[in-house]
């Protein structure tokens, strides 16, 4: 069995997702763990790790609701304010399927944001408590996340969609590779295969694709790698099974060991999922 590490949930009528414009019409509607069902049935996945998608406590704790009463959501990345009194706001959404925090950086202009030091305090007080941070950033944040790593070394960094590269044909640029080179240097930072179907647009597959994924497992090692849909953001770009079908063919130069530590066994130790 498979587990997805990047999936989302929403309930529209709630009210927080600022994002959803006329843009993503294709997916605003609801999402919930009744939609999944059908595609991780036949996907072979057994669980998943659902992600934050508005900057609320209020969407953590509905999450949290949601892994109350499904098997399927094995882990929940939320969202709390770092600049605040994060001891309180973890304390508010204290529950064991709780596993990491994701601000949306990439959504923050301000690129250094991440290290000033009101938010640094927040992350200090994140690792203590035994969380991780999953970091929504893109090629212009490899230069602070290196920094970051080494500011609060004891603090677990999840690199989501391989940092989003930007593609020019099949190259995602020299500065995507040496950045990604220089996180992979930090033993507590992981990343996550996921996304690059939406990064890359019309056209993907495994040709376009293999050059981002060699030098993403080349760099972290094929255990420090999770495989996760970013379902139902995919379907701006593509389906669920066709997604997982192009990552295993990209996957497919690695051991069976090492393929099942990509599409599941990485995602439980990384995040302890149990």
């Amino acid at each position: 069995m498979f587990i997805d590490a990047h999936q989302h949930f929403w309930r529209i009528d709630r009210g927080d997702y600022g994002w959803m414009d006329d843009s993503v019409a294709q997916i605003r509607r609801d999402i919930l763990p009744r939609d999944l069902h059908p595609l991780a049935r036949a996907a072979n996945v057994g669980g998943t790790v659902v992600v934050q998608a508005a900057p609320t406590l209020a969407e953590t704790e509905f999450l949290l609701q949601l892994g109350d009463h499904d098997p399927l959501i094995r882990g929940v990345v939320g969202w709390l304010d770092l600049t605040g009194d994060v001891p309180a706001q973890i304390a508010r959404l204290h529950h064991p399927k709780l596993r990491g925090v994701r601000p949306m950086l990439q959504d923050i202009s301000d690129t250094g944001w991440i290290l000033r030091p009101d938010v640094l305090r927040g992350l200090h007080q994140l690792a203590r408590s035994g969380l991780r941070l999953d970091a929504l950033i893109t090629p212009r944040h490899l230069r602070v996340i290196d920094q970051l790593a080494r500011t609060v070394p004891d603090l677990p960094i999840i690199i989501d969609h391989c940092a989003k590269p930007v593609f020019d044909g099949t190259d995602p640029g020299e500065d995507w590779r040496s950045g990604m080179t220089a996180l992979a240097a930090h033993p507590q930072i992981t990343c996550k295969l996921s996304g690059l179907a939406n990064e890359y647009g019309p056209g993907w597959s495994v040709q376009t694709l293999q050059p981002v994924f060699d030098h993403s497992a080349e760099s972290f090692g094929p255990r420090r790698l999770m495989w996760g849909s970013d379902w139902p953001v995919l379907e701006l770009a593509g389906d669920y099974s066709r997604w997982l079908s192009v990552a295993q063919g990209l996957a497919a130069g690695l051991s069976p060991d090492e393929q099942a530590g990509l599409f599941g066994d990485n995602a439980t130790r990384i995040y302890d999922l149990g």
